[in-house]
């Protein structure tokens, strides 16, 4: 295989993996893979893409690339500066390497929120949340607070442990424990409104919404995956909110 084809087909599967890991759709990723290798002057090949690996490869000849994808998150600045990329090489404005270079680069130091910022964005999307959902306003700062407090505790646990759906569980016995005791010391009225508002930022619903896509599309393996990875980080949520309830339902 020439040295030309070996950029193309790294280059395309790059693009992918970062598509993959970063919340797009199977059928978007298979299409930019595609366009990235027809507008580099191989239009005879074919893609397959899943929701845990992909493959590139020419049908002319048994070449082929593989590359596995364990992490997924939703990232979709990182999506938008893939498809940017793909972009400018279809208009000539950049050429295969420096394709393959500006991905590099994308998929280590695309810019995002910080931190903190999105502990605080946490924190607003539960206590509005939790009001349109029917609680008072006497419950909305501490569930600002809770819900800030449990998209904490499941990043922090997430880099510590490294364990999948452990650091959601976590997270919602982090949740559940704060609504109790801001019931019990005053600082709210009512723990359901507390935990509904706070675990709403914890809710694979973009995860649930890509499945049904790629199931959609036709992609069945890629939707079942991420249908089923989302039913268990709703359950990892439910049992750890189930625990505190169960543990501390004689003191409410």
């Amino acid at each position: 295989m020439s040295k030309n084809k070996k950029m193309i087909l790294k280059t395309c599967v790059l693009a992918g993996k970062i598509m993959m890991e970063n919340g797009s759709e199977v059928y978007r990723v298979e299409d930019t893979m595609l366009r990235i290798a027809r507008n580099a002057g191989e239009a005879d090949c074919v893609s397959y893409v899943t929701a845990t690996g992909l493959f590139m490869g020419f049908r002319e000849g048994p070449y082929c690339q593989l590359e596995d994808v364990h992490e997924r998150a939703i990232n979709l600045e990182k999506v938008v500066a893939v498809n940017q990329l793909s972009r400018q090489f279809a208009e000539r404005q950049i050429s295969l390497q420096e394709l393959y270079d500006r991905l590099r680069q994308a998929q280590k130091n695309t810019p995002s929120y910080r931190f903190i910022t999105q502990v605080l964005a946490a924190g607003i999307v539960s206590a509005t949340l939790m009001y349109a959902f029917g609680g008072s306003w006497r419950d909305f700062i501490a569930t600002f607070v809770i819900g800030g407090l449990g998209l904490f505790s499941a990043t922090v646990a997430k880099r510590w442990l490294g364990l999948s759906f452990l650091d959601m569980f976590i997270a919602a016995l982090v949740i559940g424990a704060s609504a109790v005791f801001c019931v019990n010391f005053g600082l709210a009225e009512n723990v359901d409104n507390l935990i509904i508002g706070a675990v709403m930022p914890l809710v694979p619903g973009v995860a649930i919404t890509n499945s049904f896509r790629d199931i959609m599309a036709g992609d069945l393996i890629s939707g079942i995956a991420r249908g089923i990875e989302a039913v268990f980080t709703a359950a990892a949520i439910g049992i750890g909110i189930a625990f505190v309830l169960s543990a501390f339902g004689g003191v409410l």
